[in-house]
């Protein structure tokens, strides 16, 4: 269903507006924070997401994901999971390894729950309060994450029907959370598939935002057919930005089956007015919706027309996008530079000189790109000889007490200390001379020694 949009009373202005009369509690900076209708890091930076949606509970496998993202230049991940409710439950175990990984490739995650999507129309979907039920039980995980975590209630909560409750049932979800200790920014999305045809969350933000104890939420609102004119799309964003109310498009396209976005104008428009956005997303989708993929089967080497677009395009990821200050301190500073190898090793790029590639084979070299305390980021790359290879196989040891958690662009399997790198379908194949790279997250205590590696052709 779609409506076009009006111009609004001055009565409608005035409630917006009234934002502004509820002063900022002091924060102390441990987290995100809001004031102003800006979002505001740890730092007290200010903050403009520039991301993707990452399908994460459908595809808990695909983890190289927020590696591949964060090399196109994103800044933010919004995270798909699952309460259990319509799909498997995404445990304590897996969101806390979705913070790491996160915060492994200096990403700020936005997490939230799918399963209320289209409540009141779709059939098995939540409330928003049983959706507060599932982030109270993440408390554990959650506690601590305050700088690198957004917690995003509900996906889409209501579709075109039964939607009168928004206001009212987003209020008391911010309460509940709040009042369990949660002190995270919190999102909200829009009613009506996340478009809010209805105007009910334009009209009722600043009652919701007045119910945070903590004045700590942001809007998010999804612009897919219902926003397919410049018109549209900088009215209902500029009303928000005129009442000091913080507002991000959660999700948007290029195209839907409801109508053409006019993305042109979402990406120009946000980038003026320093709003955020999250593009819908980096792969996997199905139910005739495939074109929103932005990579191929997962692959950032094949990105789509529309992953061409948001990231190397006008007003685009590679553009725009700032990594959050909270990140540029890493690596501590009583860590060593982490791309800096002992003073006796050869650089981690360059072969040993007196050695080189046989012919039909290959070379490899380990490289930590980011570490912290008890945790680092590795990248391995490997060169192919005086002759093309179809395959590769790399090899090392740790000599001190690390191992391997995630990885991406590989297959990566380890035996006590030993670890086995195999390519994947998509970078087996190098001409001669040629490179391929793969990464991955790693533990470590007392000492990060850099391995020798070794590297097999096929």
């Amino acid at each position: 269903m779609k409506t076009r949009l009006s111009a609004a009373g001055a009565a409608l202005l005035a409630l917006l507006v009234a934002v502004l009369a509820f002063g900022q509690p002091a924060h102390a900076a441990t987290g995100f924070t809001v004031s102003g209708g800006k979002l505001y890091d740890a730092n007290g930076t200010e903050f403009i997401m520039r991301g993707v949606n990452h399908a994460h509970t459908w595809y808990p496998q695909q983890t190289r994901a927020f590696a591949d993202v964060k090399a196109l230049g994103a800044n933010t991940v919004r995270v798909v999971l699952s309460s259990g409710d319509r799909w498997t439950r995404n445990t304590n175990a897996d969101v806390a390894n979705v913070i790491s990984t996160c915060k492994g490739n200096r990403l700020i995650c936005v997490l939230e729950v799918h399963d209320t999507t289209g409540y009141g129309e779709q059939s098995g979907a939540i409330t928003l309060d049983r959706a507060v039920d599932y982030w109270i039980s993440l408390a554990d995980v959650l506690a601590g994450q305050e700088k690198f975590v957004i917690v995003n209630i509900g996906n889409e909560p209501y579709g075109n029907q039964n939607y009168a409750s928004w206001a009212t049932d987003n209020a008391n979800a911010i309460k509940r959370l709040r009042a369990a200790g949660l002190a995270h920014t919190i999102m909200v999305d829009a009613p009506n598939w996340g478009q809010d045809w209805s105007f009910t969350m334009r009209d009722n933000a600043a009652s919701v935002f007045a119910a945070d104890p903590a004045r700590n939420t942001v809007f998010s609102i999804h612009m897919y057919g219902v926003f397919d004119t410049a018109a549209e799309i900088t009215d209902y964003l500029g009303r928000f930005r005129a009442a000091g109310l913080p507002i991000v498009v959660g999700e948007f396209g290029f195209n839907h089956s409801d109508g053409d976005p006019d993305e042109d104008t979402i990406l120009s428009y946000s980038q003026a007015n320093g709003i955020g956005w999250l593009g819908w997303s980096w792969s996997g989708n199905g139910g005739g919706v495939e074109y929103l993929d932005m990579a191929t089967s997962f692959n950032p080497a094949s990105l789509t027309t529309w992953g061409e677009r948001i990231f190397n395009g006008a007003n685009g990821i590679r553009q725009t996008s700032r990594q959050a200050s909270i990140y540029d301190s890493l690596p501590p500073p009583t860590t060593p530079p982490p791309t800096t190898p002992p003073p006796t090793t050869p650089p981690p790029t360059t072969p040993p000189p007196t050695t080189p590639p046989p012919a039909g084979g290959c070379t490899a070299a380990y490289a930590i790109t980011n570490q912290w305390q008890g945790g680092f980021q590795g990248e391995v790359q490997v060169t192919a000889g005086t002759a093309a290879i179809t395959g590769w196989t790399v090899r090392w040891t740790f000599a001190n007490d690390q191992s391997v958690t995630q990885s991406w662009n590989a297959t990566v399997t380890s035996s006590g200390t030993t670890v086995t790198a195999r390519n994947v379908d998509y970078n087996g194949r190098l001409a001669a001379g040629a490179s391929a790279s793969f990464g991955f997250i790693g533990g470590w205590t007392g000492t990060n020694t850099t391995p020798q590696v070794t590297c097999t052709a096929s």
